[in-house]
């Protein structure tokens, strides 16, 4: 169960989509992609400011999915979910906020820092990294650590189900407690479907994650310039070889990129002049996937075609 209505148009697309990748050359891309697609017939900003939560989770929505439940290793975007957490946070008084809190948040989104992240889950979770514990201390540590995961939990999300947030970000790797947090074959790693980040994204975009205010300030961390001079003078842009690198450059757009040595991931929002507008989660796994950087943009080149207003 998720909580748009499927579209089988728009289903039908993603798997011809799909096949036509492999056969451009993709062999068993199918295996490694997970795409959820959203349409909607008018700006989806701000939507729930005046509805309470269980009406406008109600409101119709149309979508599909393609393995959009299943459960892959997020990469960077997983710092969607702490950002929100950390609003969350701040709501029920578990943090103090402050220039150094806002100024984290604002690197681990924008610029996708691991060390801004490193902090923030610190503060989410009251843990800090350090050496190898003794088991009565590692398993008080394992519980603390556990604190967005149980968050998650209360949402009562369908597609939170078998959901993980609970590692930092790295660039080398985990070291001491954080290493052996991962567990021996890395079982306790970052999971995530593309179904569950795209409520989670639908949800801050209209205004009903957390509150109103909250997500005005999560968007503004989230919005994106397709400028080309802007994106030339940083390399690192999460447009270029992402969703946003094939939409007009004039569009309002809002992402959460996430690329490491095994994945090629986007989560975005954007507001097409010429098209309506729609939200798209990419999860790509494997080194082929994330060395293409050509794949991501081609999906939603496709996706565009299909978005004109009817």
């Amino acid at each position: 169960m998720v909580f748009y209505n499927p579209d089988p148009g728009m289903a039908e697309r993603l798997a011809d989509l799909v096949a036509a990748l492999e056969l451009e050359g993709r062999e068993g891309l199918g295996q490694r992609l997970s795409i959820t697609w959203l349409r909607y017939p008018e700006s989806l900003r701000h939507q729930a400011h005046d509805l309470d939560p269980t009406s406008f989770w109600q409101r119709p929505l149309t979508g599909a999915a393609w393995a959009g439940d299943r459960l892959r290793y997020p990469a960077s975007v997983v710092k969607l979910i702490y950002l929100v957490a950390a609003e969350a946070w701040l709501q029920r008084q578990l943090i103090g906020d402050g220039p150094e809190l806002r100024r984290a948040l604002a690197d681990m989104i924008r610029d996708s820092s691991n060390d801004a992240t490193a902090l923030v889950m610190d503060l989410l979770s009251g843990t800090t990294s350090g050496p190898e514990l003794p088991p009565h201390r590692y398993s008080s540590w394992c519980h603390q650590r556990g604190i967005v995961n149980r968050w998650l939990t209360e949402l009562a999300w369908p597609e939170l189900e078998g959901c993980n947030a609970c590692q930092k970000t790295w660039g080398d790797g985990p070291y001491g407690r954080e290493r052996q947090f991962y567990g021996p074959d890395l079982q306790n790693r970052n999971r995530l479907s593309t179904d569950a980040v795209a409520r989670v994204l639908h949800g801050v975009m209209a205004g009903a994650m957390v509150s109103p205010p909250a997500c005005r300030r999560m968007q503004d961390l989230l919005a994106r310039s397709l400028d080309p001079l802007e994106r030339q003078a940083d390399p690192e842009n999460q447009v270029d070889g992402f969703i946003g690198e094939v939409l007009p450059l004039q569009t309002p757009f809002w992402s959460k990129a996430g690329w490491m040595s095994q994945a090629r991931h986007d989560a975005a929002y954007a507001e097409p002049e010429n098209g309506l507008p729609f939200l798209l989660v990419i999860f790509s796994e494997g080194q082929a996937c994330a060395d293409d950087p050509a794949l991501l943009p081609a999906i939603t080149t496709e996706l565009l075609r299909y978005s004109r207003p009817v």
